[in-house]
């Protein structure tokens, strides 16, 4: 897992229209970069309509909402207007993000094992360091927390 204070990992993703965006577009401000498991679950969905409601806030503290997952671009495109959310989506079905945020680990369902995303978030300052790393949220609870850290 990465630290606090480190530089945060550089990407380029494809967001739900199928435009770049990278991490750098957004030094000068803060960025609220969360990685979850799958569109359209019901704990990733109740965490993503969580940040669609605060958005405004966050946006207030000068800080814009990152949401990235494996699914694919078209997932996103549905996902974000089924729930009308106003923040960016970028998918990463070749896990350049999610492996490099140590986010793609073991997980144990049923006793079943098998890879898969853990649902983290980071915030990232205006510099682009890392300067909170939040291990295994609650989708319920996760962006009133980053709302409070801001």
């Amino acid at each position: 897992m990465l630290e606090i204070g480190v530089k945060a990992p550089e990407f380029t993703l494809n967001d739900k229209n199928g435009n770049e965006v990278s991490l750098k577009d957004f030094l000068g401000k803060k960025v609220v970069l969360y990685f979850y498991p799958r569109d359209n679950t019901p704990g990733c969905t109740r965490q993503a309509c969580a940040f669609g409601e605060k958005n405004a806030e966050i946006e207030n503290k000068n800080a814009v909402v990152i949401g990235i997952s494996k699914d694919s671009v078209s997932s996103h495109l549905k996902f974000a207007e089924k729930y009308n959310l106003p923040f960016i989506l970028l998918s990463d079905p070749e896990l350049i993000a999610i492996k490099a945020y140590d986010v793609w680990q073991e997980k144990k369902m049923c006793g079943k094992v098998s890879m898969g995303v853990v649902r983290t978030t980071f915030i990232i300052d205006e510099k682009g360091n890392i300067s909170h790393v939040m291990p295994k949220v609650k989708p319920d609870t996760n962006a009133e927390e980053v709302l409070a850290l801001l």
